[in-house]
């Protein structure tokens, strides 16, 4: 058990990730970090190791303060495992050299105990054919499963994630995830800090919301995802589901919008055809019809996504001239409308709170083949 009280971090340049974090973690708990960038998810896991030492405050683990001097942190260190978002793999060494030699080193074993551990753990992360490939001659999720598979060979009570996807292509991801849920079924306690908000909602058994440097809420996934109690929690879980833009002229960055576009997709666990599509929708829509009737455009593009239903769902609220769907010149787009997997709806909207005069609403759903 892990017990961490008043735990506070202040860096020389003044910057406080972490305020006042007080936080239980029970053996086999499963617990997922989230919350907005710089809100010190990623510092509270490098203080639990003792890789960031904290400015005040304590960490007991199994009843022992490592926060205090005299603490044989090398100890502690080989119940506690850490994945990295950047691998950390040595690029000097073979995978099977960088999971043996840390068995060798800092348990004690002999090379031939090292090297059977090594192999087991290797096979079971799917990577027992790259035994002596270097890291550069892998590719990034395959580099992470070898990181996972050198934290297990040391045998930790406690693994923490941090990030562990977050520095690889989307293609990459799943075949982490699943070696993590693998590990979930083990019975260890994991801590992991993560953007994947779908990921977090299956595997954990706890969400911890950071905001601010405190843990801001916590609860089960059902709580946390669709029962939020207070105010940032809710406005974080809400832009989770959805994304909002406002076109106001024909200058509107799409660039930046694909940009969020894609990154909300590899959080949501989106396919990137779905998201095209919808792309596709909005600059055909809104930039080459209904912004080209108006000096000065008001549009409002709402993207939300229901996992629960796994449908897309584009809604386009606007001013002005009502445009027909089928007016397009676009035959790409036409030929999107006519889709089965994609269901279209215009209507003209009746004292609405903001001005708009017309709606309209698209919903991308996709049917495996």
């Amino acid at each position: 058990m892990i017990e961490i009280k008043h735990l506070r971090k202040v860096f020389d340049d003044d910057t406080v990730p972490l305020k006042d974090v007080n936080i239980t973690i029970n053996d086999g708990d499963i617990i997922s970090v989230i919350g907005p960038s710089g809100t010190g998810k990623s510092t509270l896991l490098r203080c639990i190791n003792m890789l960031t030492e904290p400015t005040s405050g304590s960490i007991i683990v199994d009843g022992q303060d490592i926060t205090r001097r005299g603490c044989d942190l090398n100890a502690v260190r080989r119940k506690m495992g850490m994945v990295f978002q950047s691998f950390n793999l040595f690029g000097h060494l073979t995978i099977i050299e960088n999971i043996m030699n840390p068995q060798v080193t800092l348990l004690g074993r002999s090379r031939q105990e090292a090297y059977d551990k090594a192999m087991y753990l290797l096979k079971q992360v799917g990577l027992a054919s790259k035994v002596f490939n270097y890291p550069d001659e892998l590719s990034g999720g395959q580099q992470q499963r070898a990181a996972i598979a050198r934290t297990l060979a040391m045998d930790p009570d406690i693994i923490l994630f941090d990030e562990p996807t977050s520095a690889l292509d989307p293609s990459m991801i799943g075949e982490v995830q699943s070696v993590i849920k693998m590990l979930a079924k083990t019975g260890r306690t994991m801590m992991i800090v993560t953007h994947e908000m779908d990921f977090a909602r299956k595997i954990s058994s706890r969400i911890l919301f950071m905001y601010d440097g405190v843990i801001y809420e916590e609860g089960t996934p059902k709580q946390v995802f669709e029962h939020p109690q207070k105010e940032m929690t809710k406005r974080f879980i809400q832009r989770l589901s959805s994304l909002t833009y406002h076109i106001k002229s024909m200058d509107f960055d799409l660039e930046a919008m694909n940009d969020e576009l894609t990154t909300y997709g590899e959080k949501l666990l989106i396919e990137a055809e779905r998201l095209s599509k919808l792309a596709l929708a909005v600059e055909e829509i809104c930039i080459n019809n209904i912004a080209t009737r108006d000096e000065e455009p008001d549009i409002l593009v709402k993207v939300e996504y229901s996992e629960k239903l796994d449908i897309l769902t584009l809604l386009i609220c606007y001013k002005g001239e009502r445009f027909e769907l089928t007016d397009s010149q676009s035959r790409l787009f036409l030929g999107l409308l006519a889709e089965s997997t994609t269901e279209s709806r215009q209507d003209d909207l009746v004292d609405d709170p903001m001005g708009y005069d017309h709606a309209i609403s698209i919903r991308f759903r996709w049917v495996e083949e």
